[in-house]
């Protein structure tokens, strides 16, 4: 810990994880954002995504149209969401806390790091820990045979044992700290196009080429195509949610707003057109060639007739699956669980509280079918999304990018608001989040429901933006009757003594 560092813990209790990164110790730089989200785009749970886009009845073009919108938005608010770490060095546990108060903070910080991060963490170690099982399959065939039929609440040995070892590779790579993993996704990067690449080679070749693909017709999409295709886009979007919400803890580590700025920008485009092509190849032509789609790309890499190719396409996948792990879910997690007990746990501890827990809900259970994961985005969706519209709208439109950080920092500044909470983005988050999940209980909200992601910021935005002005005027009215009320009152005071004298005259 730096000497400068020392007094503010000990005064404000406030652990070294949640102190601003000072400019001289910011050291990622464009090619480190230009790599860092690339697992996070290939990985297992997003083909199953595009897989379930088929399922739908998307054709072909629809479904690379609703990759690549997505991919462009989704950079915007990336970036957008990322200014303020990047500006001001702060993670997003204490940006959380300008627009929602110091204790209010905790709310969106249990819905993001408490509850989105560890389900999502618990959901990619299980698919990493699949991939894991094809890898050992290979090279030790009697290990998938281990135990017989016996399984721990649906899993089974072979299947346990490499959940146990994935899951303790993220915890590993935790302990190694933020350098180990910038070091980690540039290593990756070129991996990462030579085998997903190679992947769509493969089904091309099987299909018979491109034009089978391109040409391969889908079953039709039910009801109104203008809202599938949206809800579409909006998965692809709630996917990434909680790392938009928390994409402070990684711009803080920026050396400018333009390496952030443009190395996000550049990376998920240019990777999520990878992505496009590659998944709706493979998927559309294995189903060409085997006569249903594979919707799952681990049965791809299964099919594979070179040892050689299935290895090291399944070090990819584990390591891409690794990679958004431990920057979408569990360094948020932690963060969030020392911000909310800082005398208790540090990031390390809270990363670690928060991975068993991802292991105890036992996230096997969510990838039973192609459509099952769109239940679990849209209520992803729906919770987060109204965060990032508080967010975003407190930023720009109420603070115009301006932060007091002596504020922040004090424990009875102004971002205490009112006993700590920020009432309008309370009410914000909460109506909108209530607004965009009725649909999968009301048949007549349902709209709102697939588009969550937008409905839950849009309407966020609004309700916050709303509450917040009328606070304001009110509050700007109410002082204004108190400085009448003091003039008049200094007026008497004066007047007075001319009252005074002018009645002993008389």
């Amino acid at each position: 810990m730096k000497q400068s560092e020392a007094p503010m813990e000990q005064e404000l209790g406030f652990g070294s994880d949640l102190l601003p990164v000072k400019p001289e110790d910011r050291k990622w730089k464009t090619g480190n954002y230009f790599s860092i989200w690339m697992g996070s785009v290939h990985n297992i749970p997003s083909y199953i995504t595009i897989g379930g886009f088929f399922a739908l009845g998307l054709s072909v073009g629809q479904v690379f149209w609703s990759i690549m919108i997505a991919s462009i938005i989704l950079a915007a608010v990336m970036v957008l969401n990322g200014h303020a770490g990047a500006k001001y060095g702060i993670p997003f546990s204490m940006l959380l806390r300008t627009s929602y108060g110091t204790k209010g903070a905790m709310l969106p910080g249990i819905l993001r790091g408490c509850i989105g991060a560890i389900m999502w963490f618990g959901f990619q170690t299980y698919a990493g820990s699949l991939a894991f099982t094809i890898l050992l399959g290979k090279l030790w065939p009697s290990y998938l045979e281990l135990g017989g039929s016996w399984s721990f609440f649906g899993l089974s040995l072979p299947a346990l044992i490499s959940f146990i070892v994935f899951w303790t590779f993220n915890i590993l790579f935790v302990y190694g700290g933020m350098k180990v993993l910038g070091k980690f996704t540039k290593l990756l990067s070129p991996l990462i196009y030579v085998v997903f690449g190679g992947m769509a080679i493969w089904a091309i070749k099987l299909a018979g080429g491109i034009t089978p693909i391109l040409q391969h017709t889908s079953k039709g999409i039910d009801g109104n195509s203008i809202i599938v295709f949206i809800a579409c886009i909006s998965a692809i979007l709630a996917a990434w949610a909680a790392p938009i919400v928390s994409a402070s803890d990684f711009t803080k580590e920026a050396r400018s707003q333009k390496d952030q700025t443009i190395g996000q920008v550049a990376g998920l485009v240019i990777t999520y057109l990878l992505f496009a092509v590659a998944s709706i190849a493979v998927i559309v032509g294995s189903e060409i060639a085997f006569g249903a789609p594979i919707w799952n790309v681990l049965d791809v890499v299964d099919r594979f007739d070179s040892n050689f190719a299935i290895g090291i396409s399944v070090l990819t996948i584990c390591m891409t699956t690794l990679a958004v792990n431990i920057t979408g879910n569990i360094i948020p997690a932690g963060y969030q669980l020392s911000a909310l007990f800082p005398k208790y746990l540090t990031f390390r501890t809270g990363a670690l509280l928060a991975a068993v827990i991802g292991f105890m809900i036992m996230p096997w259970k969510l990838m039973e079918n192609a459509t099952s994961i769109f239940t679990f985005l849209g209520i992803i969706g729906g919770l987060l999304s109204p965060v990032i519209g508080v967010m975003l709208s407190h930023y720009f439109l109420i603070s115009k990018k301006e932060l007091d950080m002596e504020e922040l920092y004090s424990m009875n500044g102004k971002y205490n608001y009112k006993n700590g909470v920020h009432m309008p983005a309370m009410i914000a988050t909460l109506g909108s989040g209530c607004i965009s999940l009725i649909g999968q209980f009301v048949p007549l909200f349902k709209p709102l429901y697939d588009i969550s992601f937008f409905s839950g910021i849009v309407f966020a935005s609004v309700i916050y933006v709303v509450l917040v002005k009328r606070g304001l005027s009110a509050s700007e009215s109410r002082q204004k009757q108190e400085d009448v009320i003091k003039m008049d009152s200094e007026s008497l005071d004066i007047a007075m003594p001319t009252i005074s004298e002018t009645g002993r005259r008389g």
